[in-house]
Parts: C-alpha cells; structure tokens; sequence
C-alpha cells in the first residue's frame, strides 16, 4: 500500500508540475506619464499577475511618476489577457484602483482607471523577458474633477515564475 502512494505521489507531483509553471509574472521597470494640461512625469512601474491560466490573469499595478515637486501615485488591479507563445507576448487589460497626488504640502486620493496593453520579449517557457512597451490610456478622478485625457508609457523587465 505505501509503494502504491508513493508512486501516486509521485506521478501527480510530475503531471503537476507543469500545471503550477508559468503561473506567476513580477514586473519592474521605468514609466512616462503624461497627464491631460501638459504635466510630464518620469517614475516607475511595477506589477505582479497570477495567471489563472495560460491566457488569462489577474494583475496587480503599482506606479510613482514625478516632477517639480508634483507627485502622482497609483494602484489599481483587474484582469489581463495574453498570448504567451513564442518569442513575442501580446498582452492586454483594464486596471481599476485609486491613486494620490501630492503638490506643496497638499494631498488629495481618487480614483484611477486604465486600459491598456503590450508586447513582451522572451519565450514562455523562459523565467526572464523583456517588456518592450505598455501603453495605457488613464482616467483619473481628484476631487470631484475627472481627466479623461491622460496616458501612461512603461518599458523593463518580466520575472516569470
């Protein structure tokens, strides 16, 4: 009885993994923002999905962009669509969260939405690509006042676990 559990064990351990391959991705890297009245900023981006399966997922986003003194946080999170298969890795989502802003001393929390998408580098069955591009279209919303008209540019590097 105990051969016949370990060699169960044994073969489900093996079937399985490639079942919990793949399943998570951490993103890093540098983002552009250009919100709607001309403000530039240059900060940062990271992100983590847990794929749920080998074209769908679910995504965390966090970023920081910054200038003069103007800072613009976000974290939103929602689903995300990809295509992990050969060398090229279109993905797109829609990320929903909240967001801050912080200028002289004052800070105000809102909400944030973002539409979006890219391409990454690197094959699927590889832990490491390269994010070419993620272009995302932004809305924010600071007390009481909406601005439809923002977008967001990130470039950096994909951990694959």
């Amino acid at each position: 009885m105990t051969k016949k559990l370990m060699i169960c064990l044994v073969v489900f351990g093996v079937l399985a993994v490639p079942a919990f391959a793949q399943k998570a991705e951490v993103f890093g890297g540098y983002q552009y923002t250009r919100l709607d009245g001309g403000w530039n900023g240059n900060g940062w981006n990271a992100a983590a999905t847990m794929n749920l399966n080998h074209w769908f997922g679910l995504t965390g986003d966090f970023s920081g962009a910054y200038k003069s003194g103007l800072h613009l946080h976000t974290y939103t999170f929602g689903p995300t669509i990809s295509h992990k298969e050969g060398p090229l890795n279109p993905f797109a989502h829609v990320l929903i969260g909240g967001g801050s802003a912080s200028a002289a001393g004052a800070s105000t929390n809102g909400f944030n939405m973002m539409a979006g998408g890219g391409l990454d580098m690197g094959s699927a069955s590889h832990g490491l690509a390269f994010r070419l591009i993620q272009a995302d279209w932004m809305m924010t919303r600071f007390s009481g006042f909406t601005d439809k008209n923002n977008m967001r540019v990130s470039t950096g590097l994909v951990v694959r676990f």
